[in-house]
């Protein structure tokens, strides 16, 4: 199992310069990817202008989206910016797509969230025609456009993961959870008739260090508000101890996944020293 970590741009109050200065650190350690979280209504960055600015300071780690709201933004304007990165990454680009569960980003962005599957089941069959469009270029570096992952819960999601996707990516939550996903998933591709077995990603929340979990904690509820009491079981669950990234670890693994990022919740460089500490 590869192991990212996540870029800082979802947390309120991180500095342009840090999302520049934490790419680079990352690239220079042990991790594999760099991942970028996506909300509208929020003191946080764009995932894919996050992404693109790691691009240009980065070398090696794969670059991923965990996840985008694909329905609320426009398909051809998607694919081209997801195109762009992958090319100036030299095809490092793994797109996280899924439906979202906040109305008020859809009620902001102007479109309306009761249509949102069947047109990001329409944007995903359009991604892929969109970037053989030689009028839109740039080609995208990798063959048939960036790695597509698809996210959610429902039956839907694991349907539209398996038909359109190359994979899976997980919401994060004890292994446990991630591994009753897999099941779905993997159960979703073998009836669509899909060779070999989907791509597996998954993603947890970490704070290291003195005065950090207190912090953390405090920013997960803040972003997981809309979920009412549920935002303090997410808090609950994030990882403040070396011990407790190792197990975490460890159980993604156990479970089947091929890619885990751990995306960071205080703004701080050092949290990304910490975590290679562990992971190195």
């Amino acid at each position: 199992m590869r192991i990212g970590v996540g870029l800082p741009g979802g947390v309120p109050g991180a500095r342009g310069s840090l999302l520049i200065d934490w790419a680079a650190r990352a690239d220079a350690g042990p991790f594999a990817s760099l991942g970028a979280l996506d909300r509208l209504v929020y003191d946080s960055y764009d995932p894919l202008t996050a992404l693109a600015a790691a691009a240009a300071v980065t070398k090696r780690v794969t670059l991923v989206s965990m996840v985008i709201t694909a329905p609320m933004r426009n398909t051809a304007l998607l694919a081209k910016a997801a195109a762009s990165i992958d090319a100036l990454s030299g095809g490092r680009l793994v797109l996280g797509l899924a439906i979202g569960a906040r109305h008020e980003d859809y009620d902001v962005a102007g479109v309306d969230h009761r249509t949102r599957g069947r047109r990001f089941a329409e944007q995903l069959v359009e991604l892929r025609a969109l970037w053989e469009d030689e009028r839109l270029g740039p080609r995208p570096a990798r063959v048939g456009g960036p790695l597509l992952l698809v996210g959610g819960l429902n039956d839907e999601a694991f349907a539209r993961a398996a038909r359109y996707a190359d994979g899976y990516v997980h919401a994060g939550g004890p292994p446990r959870a991630f591994a009753r996903a897999v099941e779905k998933a993997r159960a979703a591709w073998i009836d669509a008739g899909r060779p070999g077995r989907p791509k597996l990603w998954g993603q947890g929340y970490f704070a290291l260090g003195n005065g950090a979990a207190e912090s953390g904690a405090a920013y997960l509820r803040d972003y997981y508000a809309f979920t009412g009491p549920f935002a303090e079981r997410i808090a609950e669950e994030l990882l403040t101890t070396p011990q407790a990234v190792a197990q975490f670890v460890r159980g993604y693994q156990d479970a089947g996944c091929d890619d885990l990022v751990l995306l960071p919740t205080v703004p701080d460089l050092a949290q990304v020293d910490r975590l290679a500490d562990i992971i190195g």
